[in-house]
């Protein structure tokens, strides 16, 4: 079956039918470059999303992937990573796979087709001018017959006239045999033209036009035939990448299954265990029998002979919680909030406050000032710096609970051993190169290296000081470890509500006036003092007894440590006066109590309290 045969008349619809088919393929290229910008933004998509839930160095994230959980999403991020690589694989192949080798097709195939209807046009147009010659020749022809039957019947017609001269049936006569000569002459080229023109013809439609449009359809069928191996690189170029999800798939199977519950709860065991034991039980307080206080309310480590001799109370000292635990005195100095109230609200006008401008406002109080009214002569505490909220985190972690200093020493010494090796691998390799240089001194200036090699050494010596160093305290824990007294977990019962460092040999603290700690050793004696010396101390220590009473002026709501709530109109109790930090102390029951701004209430001081 050929286009040159069965369509040799067909040459429109053939042109129509060819740039429809190249239509096809151009549409064909647009709806693959769709279809890899879809791949790609997909790919981006994929890449952002997976970046945007990995893990972030330094930062809580990181402290969190030691858990099989995290660690498993972390992998199934790091896989759909891997997956969305694949996915710009398959925008990449169909690019240059598809679109460029069928856009570089199609513009063979436009010049092409080009070239092969401008021959069948030419060829038309030389049939068509043998066909117009041939119409020439037929016309003039029968317009010469016409002629010469015209003059042949005027001379009949004067030869039979008697009237007419003989010369003018002469002349008559020459006329129609010139008009028959040319009659003869114009059949033959007629003849001539005709026998020509069949020629053209034959070859026009057997020769020229087979050829051409089965050149076209060559043409056609090479489009269709590269539009089906298309087709099948589509599919390949996705079925190339399948194996590669599919161990994506595997990858996040496989993460999924490496999640440990029991490990993860082990984990979490070392990642808050203190190293404390529970408190143990509280033994029971008599106070039936009288009790004769021994101790002054400003006194923290006076003789205990008295109290330690009184056979009634021989284990009052292992009873007790750890200092500075729900003693009045030193609680009243310890939760005073360390800022300077808020001013009463707007809306009120000066006059309204009976009490009077507030108080001004002061600068932070130093913590030794604060203490000042029952440290006076006596030695101090150790280590006051760690009752200090927000101060920085000491070198050796001893503001951690021991468990957990002993990780944090642990992960220090092999962070430094892993640098000190680093550094003797660099101080080898240099040496060595010293050693090339001095047998070869073409190859480098052996000094060139010496002045790196002290450095190196210098940085070696302090890597190991401070490995000495770390070490040292990470045996000192690792020592206090197994020794766990009653002492120690009543610490660790309490550690998070205190969130103060355990009382060690360190040196004593004194904070300066502006807020800062300064060290002074000679003004004040390093004494150590155990924690059952505090728990006598203030074991005693009443209530502080009501001076008077107030009413709120205005709403607060307390949220500072140290303060309390109140509602406007509220009335309460004043157990402590103002001492010039514009804060009053407060008694809602005989168990909610704090600070509130003085310039909020309105004081009622009992008398007695005044003369005292």
């Amino acid at each position: 079956m050929s286009w040159g045969t069965e369509l040799w008349d067909q040459f429109d619809n053939l042109e129509k039918h060819t740039q429809w088919g190249i239509e096809v393929l151009e549409k064909y290229i647009k709806f693959v470059k769709e279809r890899a910008e879809i791949e790609i933004n997909y790919a981006k998509q994929l890449r952002n999303l997976s970046k945007k839930y990995q893990t972030k160095k330094n930062s809580k994230e990181e402290e969190e992937s030691k858990y099989t959980s995290c660690k498993a999403f972390q992998n199934t991020m790091n896989e759909m990573n891997d997956y969305a690589g694949q996915h710009e694989v398959i925008s990449e192949n169909m690019t240059s796979m598809i679109m460029a080798e069928l856009t570089r097709f199609v513009q063979e195939l436009k010049q092409e087709r080009k070239s092969h209807f401008h021959e069948g046009r030419k060829a038309q147009q030389h049939i068509e001018t043998c066909w117009k010659q041939l119409e020439s020749s037929k016309r003039r022809f029968e317009r010469d017959c016409k002629e010469a039957d015209r003059a042949q019947q005027y001379f009949e017609r004067m030869d039979a006239d008697i009237n007419v001269t003989k010369a003018d049936v002469e002349k008559a006569r020459q006329q129609a045999q010139i008009r028959h000569q040319m009659a003869d002459d114009s059949k033959g080229d007629y003849s001539s033209v005709l026998q020509k023109f069949n020629h053209e013809q034959q070859e026009h439609y057997h020769t020229h036009i087979p050829t051409i449009f089965q050149k076209l359809q060559d043409l056609e069928e090479r489009r269709i035939t590269r539009l089906g191996d298309s087709l099948k690189t589509y599919a390949e170029i996705d079925r190339q990448v399948i194996p590669i999800i599919g161990k994506c798939l595997d990858g996040i199977t496989k993460a999924a299954e490496s999640i440990n519950s029991k490990q993860d709860s082990q984990t979490v065991v070392e990642s808050f265990k203190s190293g404390f034991e529970p408190p143990g039980d509280i033994d029971f307080e008599d106070f039936t029998q009288s009790m004769k206080r021994t101790v002054s309310d400003t006194s923290l480590t006076n003789n205990r002979a008295d109290v330690k001799s009184d056979p009634k109370t021989p284990g009052k000292s292992r009873g007790k919680l750890w200092p500075f635990i729900k003693k009045n005195k030193l609680m009243s100095l310890l939760t005073s909030p360390h800022q300077p109230p808020p001013p009463p609200p707007a809306s009120a006008s000066p006059s309204a406050v009976p009490n009077g401008p507030q108080s001004p406002k002061q600068q932070k109080e130093p913590l030794s000032h604060r203490l000042n009214d029952f440290m006076t002569s006596k030695p101090k505490i150790h280590c006051f710096r760690s009752l200090k909220r927000g101060g920085a985190t000491p070198e050796d972690f001893s503001n951690l609970p021991p468990e957990q200093r002993r990780k944090k020493l642990q992960q220090k010494v092999d962070e430094l051993n892993k640098d000190l090796q680093k550094e003797i691998d660099q101080r080898d390799a240099l040496t060595k190169m010293k050693d090339v240089y001095m047998k070869n001194p073409q190859m480098g200036d052996p000094a060139s290296v010496a002045q790196k090699l002290i450095e190196i050494g210098s940085n070696i010596e302090k890597l190991r000081v401070e490995v000495q160093k770390f070490e040292g305290w990470l045996a000192e824990v690792e020592g206090r470890l197994p020794a766990r007294n009653d002492n120690s977990r009543r610490q660790s019962a309490l550690y998070e509500t205190q969130n103060t460092a355990p009382v060690n040999n360190c040196a004593q603290d004194r904070e300066s006036p502006d807020g800062s700690y300064t060290e002074d050793q000679s003004q004040e004696t390093e004494v150590k003092v155990t924690p059952t010396e505090f728990d006598d101390d203030f074991d005693d220590e009443e209530p502080l007894s009501t001076i008077g009473s107030c009413k709120a002026l205005y709403p607060f709501d307390g949220e500072n440590e140290g303060t309390i709530s109140v509602a406007e109109g509220e009335i309460l109790n004043v157990i402590e006066e103002d001492k010039g930090d514009g804060w009053t102390r407060i008694r809602r029951n005989e168990e909610e109590e704090g600070y509130v701004p003085t310039s909020y209430i309105e004081v009622y001081l009992d008398k007695t309290a005044k003369d005292s």
